[in-house]
């Protein structure tokens, strides 16, 4: 059987409101968007929107057998985004008063003039619905509600208990995030939404002096949509002492043999490949050349859709903002666009079908609308085109992992994200991992070290032969994928069953090798 990971419960179905620590008013918000929704039009502005709201963070970090870190912060704002003469212009500040606005107004508005003179293309919009809608994020207990001190026990024991069972050092995390948002556009769309994630993390780290060599395992836990009960039934304890005990193993482990392999990849280590291979080589900005910071464009191009054979027929890729507990699940992005229009196949039996569009993109492709993939990380950002949940579908075919191995002769399986690294198109990788092991004979063997595997999109994805079915399924993700100048961090699931893919490159990466 394969190694078993911490278990993954989704947030109840049951929405409660946020905490009123930081609560905003929501008459102030609408006076204020109603202020710069109708200074936009007077100054001309063929359509405008504005975000206004607050996201409020919590970090806290523990090593060893003390607290190093306890911030919280809180930032609000708003940014206008007007079209005037074919041209965007915005503006964001974190202020929330009446002469800020009709300052960002102006500003928007001035912007605009100026992109007006340099832009080849009129932006081109297409025909906008005008939602009046609340979301808020189904949810057991607000982990802002929960004390200070339940958080730090938390995370020391952890650390205690990923030391008492054999790591020399450990340190434990939790990152949490709310963000609170009225979205208002010059079309009568009125918007209000709440959303809440947490990730609690943790290293924990064995050292062998004699070798002089030292060894990590990271928490296998990811980052959810959901409350507190997510974080304590997520079983970190008892992961922390699995933890500790891997990462001692890890020091003796044997040694990768570089060579071609069949590769078993664990659902929380193929999310990371699915990001970097397929979530953002097929968002149009980087397939039209606009969006070239953090790793590049895109190997993709516009003529392709439809007919590019990018993986196997086992490889279907959904997007969606409506999976429970995922981390890009909202009723509406950043544009207005409902979650409805964010649920579509990327890939379909390995082929191309869709990209990932914000407003104002579809026409350059011949598309009438995009498809809700919109965000901005702050309301004081311009939204931009970011990720929705994406996800590999499981096989409509019975398929458990010990079917998976059961068909390799000379394989490594592979659990946990490590380290990656990719071109500049999305096209070569290496990905590293937390845990491997052998597979022989249709078996899985003894641990291995210092593997990394490698390989090019579309001859990875097409040797992809077995899959797990949703009873293996699992979701995984980041809070922190990066995108863009000003950088934007936006939070976004990938889930995927176990799957297994034919004669894949091996490295071995430890320096001696």
């Amino acid at each position: 059987m394969a190694p078993t990971y911490a278990p993954v419960r989704d947030a109840p179905e049951r929405a409660t409101a946020s905490g009123d620590r930081f609560a905003l008013d929501r008459a102030l918000l609408d006076s204020l968007a109603d202020l710069a929704l109708d200074g936009a039009k007077r100054g001309g502005a063929r359509y405008a929107d504005i975000r206004l709201g607050e996201t409020l963070q919590e970090y806290a970090q523990a090593e060893d057998n003390r607290l190093e870190h306890f911030d919280e912060r809180m930032s609000r704002g708003f940014g206008l985004r007007v079209l005037l003469d074919g041209s965007w212009g915005f503006y964001g500040a974190r202020r929330l008063d009446p002469a800020s606005i009709r300052e960002g107004v102006e500003r928007a508005l001035d912007n605009a003039h100026a992109v007006r003179a340099i832009q080849p293309r009129a932006i081109e919009l297409e025909q906008l619905p005008a939602h009046e809608a609340e979301w808020i994020m189904p949810m057991g207990v607000d982990p802002f509600s929960v004390s200070s001190r339940e958080k730090s026990d938390l995370l020391l024991s952890i650390c205690a208990t990923a030391r008492d069972n054999g790591a020399d050092f450990c340190s434990a995390s939790l990152s949490i995030a709310r963000e609170e948002r009225l979205f208002a556009s010059s079309l009568g769309a009125r918007i209000r939404q709440t959303r809440t994630r947490v990730h609690p993390s943790f290293t924990a780290t064995a050292v062998d002096r004699d070798a002089d060599r030292m060894a990590s395992r990271e928490s296998l836990v990811p980052a959810r949509g959901a409350g507190w009960e997510y974080v304590t039934g997520a079983g970190l304890l008892d992961e922390a002492a699995r933890a500790g005990r891997e990462a001692r193993a890890k020091l003796t482990a044997k040694p990768v043999a570089a060579g071609d392999y069949d590769l078993i990849i664990d659902p929380t280590n193929l999310w990371l490949t699915i990001h970097e291979t397929v979530g953002h080589s097929t968002e149009l900005d980087r397939v039209l050349g606009w969006e070239a910071n953090f790793a590049g464009t895109s190997f993709i191009k516009p003529a392709m859709l439809g007919n590019l054979r990018l993986g196997s027929e086992l490889m279907t890729i959904v997007a969606d903002r409506s999976q429970p507990g995922a981390l890009s699940t909202i009723g509406y992005d950043d544009d207005g666009a409902p979650a409805a229009s964010a649920e579509f196949k990327i890939v379909e039996k390995g082929v191309l079908k869709n990209f990932q569009m914000a407003l104002g993109q579809a026409h350059h492709i011949g598309l009438s609308a995009s498809n809700g993939c919109a965000y901005a990380d702050d309301p004081t950002s311009f939204p931009i085109q970011r990720m929705p949940n994406i996800s590999l579908a499981p096989n409509p075919k019975k398929c458990m992992f010990d079917d998976l191995v059961s068909g390799v002769e000379n394989g490594v399986y592979v659990v946990g994200a490590g380290s990656w690294s990719i071109d500049q198109q999305r096209d070569n990788f290496q990905f590293g991992g937390q845990l491997f092991y052998e597979i022989k004979n249709g078996r899985l063997g003894e641990m291995l070290r210092d593997v990394a595997y490698q390989g090019r999109t579309i001859p990875f994805w097409n040797s992809l032969d077995g899959l797990g079915d949703a009873r293996t399924y699992h979701l995984d993700g980041t809070f922190t994928c990066g995108k863009a100048e000003p950088v934007q961090v936006a939070p976004v699931s990938h889930g995927s069953p176990p799957a297994r893919f034919r004669n894949v490159r091996v490295l071995n990466t430890s320096p001696d090798a």
